[in-house]
């Protein structure tokens, strides 16, 4: 059993969320300090709430900005992305700036300098520069080489250093000891001007801010300093560090210890000499294009709550799988502005990368949401945005680009929106499944991919060997075609609900004519009512499922997932897969999806770009490579993810109904 260094652990470790919690004395005292009038004044606790506030929201805005990748990509200091582990070890932040608070408090009931503070003492903003410079400056320094020594540094500075690429959040991830040493640092300046009679309220609030802003700054993985800067004015080198600068002390650990100010590593020998060519280097390549990626996943924003699940909007939320929290919904109106905006200026854009078996995987963004892709005036729109996305994905070499749901066809939708309910043919115009593209542009370099093939892949083999008859719906979109012809031709009964008489038809002239038999038209839902295996390609309401006998199980392709009303049947997950375990830098899930876990469309794509396959896949589904695909994906170590849960389900299922019959 390993014990833990004494004050390496935060105090209210367990508390989780409830650690905020611990402001509330401040904030009551304040309360009750107005609503009783011959109480002492309070307003020092309202000041610290607003400075606690105003700091959670610079470093907010700092984590935004350092994750918007279509803006600073090519500004990267360590070109990798921020995994699931290093998210999770960084979770707790800002239980510096909740520590500080209680250290505030503390510090106003032991110094009476700090008691009725003018808003304003312009000698308080030099002594402060002063004592910053002349005593936090070289007092850090001290501290963060000796934090570097062997027992410090195993038992309390490592855990800063753990993450391997630096972030916003990174500079407030440290143990207890370290944060208490170091704050108590920070508030040298601030007490010693409050002693000296130049303390103000503005003084405390601006060198806090300020303190934070440059830490932010040296920890974003971001250059946004020019070095045309230093070459103009060479002295300020040594009186500003750069991110660039900092991202050295994390990965070369002995040098670059400074606080802001890089002259005290010139002072103790310790400044690395590669920071300032680092620096030029890093800045003058920032108008390259960078590493072109080898296979891209092209996206589109479902609606407006989930288009706040980014990792420039809430980084930590975009870790975990989407789901509707209650802190959005007053930001509703602002995502909504910024929808809006997308739609009248913006492009695709760059979202979020990880790396796979060494290659480069993007996932851009179409800046459409859902209820777009059906108002017939905006479709023109969209297919220019993925048009141009293609385009420009040829023109940079990438090898392969899949498409998502919406942007190949927009059958899915159609319980929400009524416009798609008309024939299939007509839900399929947007354009084809990528059909549209590969004829208008014959001599494309990159292979547009629709990833269906593997979505039925992934269906079908979630099916058990032993099923005998399916109900269908959706029957005849391209999804319900192949998968009914696939499974006629393992003797099972498909159930098509369908009106087209014509389309099934044609699909079942398609079924070798020895299994033609096995695929069945049916108009009403009343024609399940003794089958158990269900694929729900169309949405169906509550009622439509009442139809189902008990210890059904609904398979589904149908998006958004239908309502699970049933209690006695059991609910199928969308097509997904989880990408193999050697993917680095994946730090955000995918919609409602869990961590590692892709849509199968996009598996679809990633498995084309690691077979090297140079062939389009548009349009309509060939049967005969779902197997294909499908053993390509396991080969490479994606693995299905719900498969496992359902035999489990059937099994359950089976021996309830033996129990009965006995």
């Amino acid at each position: 059993m390993v014990v833990a260094a004494p004050l390496s652990a935060w105090p209210w470790e367990n508390l989780g969320f409830y650690k905020y919690l611990l402001y509330g004395p401040l904030l009551g005292k304040f309360v009750y300090s107005r609503i009783q009038e011959d109480t002492p004044d309070e307003t020092w606790c309202l000041y610290i709430l607003i400075i606690s506030i105003l700091r959670g929201i610079i470093h907010l805005l700092w984590i935004s900005f350092s994750n918007m990748l279509f803006l600073n990509r090519n500004r990267q200091i360590i070109q990798k992305g921020v995994d699931f582990k290093q998210i999770d070890r960084e979770w707790d932040w800002d239980n510096f700036i909740l520590l500080q608070a209680l250290m505030a408090s503390m510090v106003y009931y032991i110094f009476p300098c700090f008691e009725n503070l003018p808003l304003w003492n312009t000698k308080g903003f030099v002594a402060i520069l002063i004592l910053h410079v002349t005593v936090t400056e070289p007092l850090y320094y001290f501290l963060h080489r000796h934090f570097h020594n062997h027992f410090l540094f195993t038992h309390y500075h490592s855990l800063h250093h753990s993450s391997p690429v630096p972030q916003v959040t990174t500079a407030g991830n440290a143990t207890f000891l370290e944060q208490l040493v170091f704050s108590t640092v920070t508030a040298v300046p601030i007490l010693g001007a409050s002693m000296m009679g130049y303390g103000s309220t503005s003084m405390i609030f601006a060198y806090v801010l300020v303190f934070d802003f440059l830490r932010c700054l040296g920890h974003c993985n971001v250059e946004i300093i020019p070095h045309k800067l230093f070459e103009t004015l060479p002295f300020l080198r040594y009186l500003i560090y750069t991110p660039t600068y900092h991202s050295l002390h994390h990965t070369e650990m002995d040098t670059n210890f400074c606080l802001f100010m890089p002259l005290f590593d010139a002072l103790g020998q310790t400044l690395n000499s590669k920071s300032w060519q680092q620096h030029e280097k890093i800045t003058s390549a920032s108008g390259n294009k960078g590493r072109v990626p080898d296979f891209v996943f092209l996206a589109h924003v479902v609606d407006v709550t989930s288009s706040m699940h980014a990792p420039f909007a809430f980084r930590s939320m975009a870790s975990l799988p989407f789901t509707t929290r209650l802190f959005m919904l007053p930001l509703w109106p602002f995502a909504f502005a910024i929808m809006l905006m997308m739609w009248a200026w913006s492009k695709t854009f760059l979202f979020s990368f990880y790396y796979l078996q060494g290659r480069l995987h993007q996932t851009w963004v179409v800046p459409r949401h859902g209820f777009q892709y059906f108002l017939p005036f905006a479709r023109d729109g969209i297919n220019k945005q993925i048009e141009d996305a293609i385009l420009r994905a040829d023109r940079i070499g990438v090898k392969v680009i899949s498409l998502a749901a919406l942007n190949k066809v927009c059958f899915f939708f159609s319980f929400f929106f009524p416009i798609a309910q008309k024939s299939n043919t007509e839900n399929e115009s947007l354009n084809g499944g990528g059909t549209l593209f590969v004829d208008k542009h014959p001599n494309l370099r990159v292979r547009v991919v629709h990833g269906n093939t593997l979505t039925a892949a992934v269906i079908l083999n979630e099916i058990p060997k032993d099923v005998k008859e399916v109900f269908l719906t959706g029957a005849t979109s391209k999804l319900g075609r192949a998968i009914a012809l696939y499974l006629c031709q393992r003797k099972v009964r498909v159930l098509m609900l369908t009106m087209a008489t014509e389309r099934f038809q044609k699909i079942q002239k398609e079924a070798p004519v020895e299994c033609q038999n096995y695929l069945v038209q049916v108009t009403k839902y009343q024609a399940a009512q003794n089958c158990k295996t269900w694929i729900v390609g169309k949405w169906i309401t509550p009622r439509e499922q009442s139809w189902a006998p008990p210890g059904t199980h609904f398979h589904q392709f149908v998006v958004p997932p239908i309502l699970r009303f049933r209690r006695d049947c059991t609910y199928g997950d969308l097509a997904a897969m989880r990408l193999p375990d050697d993917v680095e830098g994946l730090g955000s899930c995918e919609y409602t999806m869990d961590r590692g876990v892709v849509h199968a469309c996009h598996a679809g794509g990633v498995v084309h770009s690691l077979e090297g396959w140079t062939h389009h896949e548009v349009g309509a589904l060939d049967v005969d490579r779902i197997d294909v695909v499908w053993k390509a994906a396991i080969k490479h170590g994606l693995r299905p993810v719900s498969s496992l849960k359902i035999k489990i389900l059937y099994k359950l299922i089976l021996c309830v109904e033996k129990l009965r019959i006995i």
